[in-house]
């Protein structure tokens, strides 16, 4: 069965037309194990992570702290991974709900943002590490290649808080300078990722 629109075929048995949206590409996929850290190097063991894609996105799923309450961050690099400490200018919003209704909310997080800060930029609130307990989402990289034009980000990401809390955590900003971004760092705030995978895909 075809989605035609105004006489030209956008769909036709679950297939998109060209002409109508990007690819998205799977590049890598790295799975956490007692880790400290899961990087994407450009160039490294398969990462692609320059001008091939003018969008990347990571998936983040099940990231499980070996540490109590702790936040799942990231950082990047401009010289392939031997420093992580771009300078981030941010925001950052969260909304909970607890699971017996006592309590919700929204609300700026001037706590977790950054003021062109160096250091890593957290994605999540405070993630348990209980067997019921992780946080899943993504962050989005736009043009990350450009050396004219600063690289732009958008993170999304789900959690558990104490078994008792879903807590959604939204990060918005910037890394302020114009050098090509070309490696990736991921971490909770202490101690290892105990479990969880991250995904990189790649959109035209």
């Amino acid at each position: 069965m075809a989605l035609i629109s105004n006489g030209s075929t956008i769909f036709d048995n679950g297939s998109m037309a060209s002409g109508f949206g990007g690819s998205m590409t799977f590049i890598k996929k790295l799975t956490a194990s007692a880790s400290a850290t899961l990087s994407f190097v450009d160039g490294t063991d398969g990462v692609v992570l320059d001008d091939t894609y003018k969008e990347y996105v990571f998936t983040f799923n099940n990231m499980h702290p070996a540490t109590n309450q702790m936040i799942f961050s990231v950082n990047m690099s401009v010289d392939g991974g031997s420093n992580y400490n771009v300078a981030k200018q941010t925001t950052n919003i969260e909304q909970y709900h607890a699971e017996d209704g006592s309590a919700s909310g929204i609300g700026y997080v001037t706590g977790k943002d950054l003021a062109n800060g160096t250091g890593i930029l957290n994605l999540s609130s405070a993630t348990g590490n209980g067997g019921d307990e992780s946080c899943s989402g993504s962050l989005h990289l736009f043009n990350p290649s450009s050396t004219t034009f600063a690289t732009h980000f958008i993170s999304d990401v789900q959690g558990s808080y104490g078994a008792t809390y879903s807590i959604n955590h939204k990060v918005a900003g910037y890394c302020n300078n114009t050098a090509a971004i070309n490696a990736v760092q991921f971490t909770f705030s202490s101690g290892n990722i105990d479990a969880g995978d991250i995904c990189l895909y790649g959109i035209v």
